[in-house]
């Protein structure tokens, strides 16, 4: 997860002012532009000295932002229920090694997403949360029943159906997050997802199970 840096484009001048007969006090007058990154996938901005106090990223959170992260604990638990059974059903090694690379990558990000909401103080997803039919790409359990019951490459043809589906769905809850949130670290998260999980829909595609 990246964090948004305040990025000085100089260095503040000290000017020195005082009265006759009195002592000289520093102030500290920026004198010089400042580079204030936007929010992801909007360009930074080139703002004027004196100004950096209203532009850095509100760290307040939104509704939206609870919302995504909560749903999101949930999307990815499901994303590791179906990696885990890759390992002794899944007949390709690709599909194996993506599904192994898709725990090791929402694993943390679930353990990162429940600190937020703990230090939010918000309610954090249990795991037989219920999953929602508004959450888009979750599996339905007719579907979990089905992959689990699969192996070789009848398994690896479903899952790569699935997982395809199921990060196209987070995709588009990352899309939701960055038009409607507030939350710097939320949308910093939001962007890593949907272009982590971008570049594996195009390596899930690529695999041709039995091939």
């Amino acid at each position: 997860m990246r964090f948004a840096l305040l990025i000085a484009a100089g260095v503040a001048a000290l000017t020195v002012t005082g009265c006759s007969g009195g002592s000289a006090t520093p102030v500290a007058t920026s004198t010089v532009p400042v580079i204030v990154p936007g929010k992801p996938g909007e360009a930074a901005k080139t703002l004027p000295p004196g100004a950096t106090v209203t532009a850095v990223p509100s760290p307040t959170a939104n509704a939206a932002d609870v919302v995504f992260m909560q749903d999101m604990v949930v999307h990815h638990r499901q994303a590791l229920d179906m990696s885990a059974l890759a390992a002794t059903r899944a007949a390709s090694g690709e599909v194996k090694r993506i599904a192994a690379r898709i725990s090791d990558t929402q694993g943390p990000e679930i353990n990162a997403m429940i600190r937020w909401l703990q230090q939010q103080g918000q309610r954090v997803p249990d795991h037989h949360t219920a999953h929602h039919d508004a959450m888009p790409g979750m599996a339905t359990e007719r579907q979990l029943s089905d992959l689990r019951a699969a192996s070789g490459a009848g398994f690896d043809r479903l899952y790569l159906q699935l997982m395809t589906a199921h990060h196209m769905g987070a995709v588009t809850m990352a899309a939701g997050e960055m038009e409607k949130g507030s939350h710097i670290t939320v949308q910093e998260l939001a962007e890593d997802i949907s272009v982590t999980q971008t570049a594996e829909i195009q390596r899930m595609r690529r695999i041709r199970p039995g091939g």
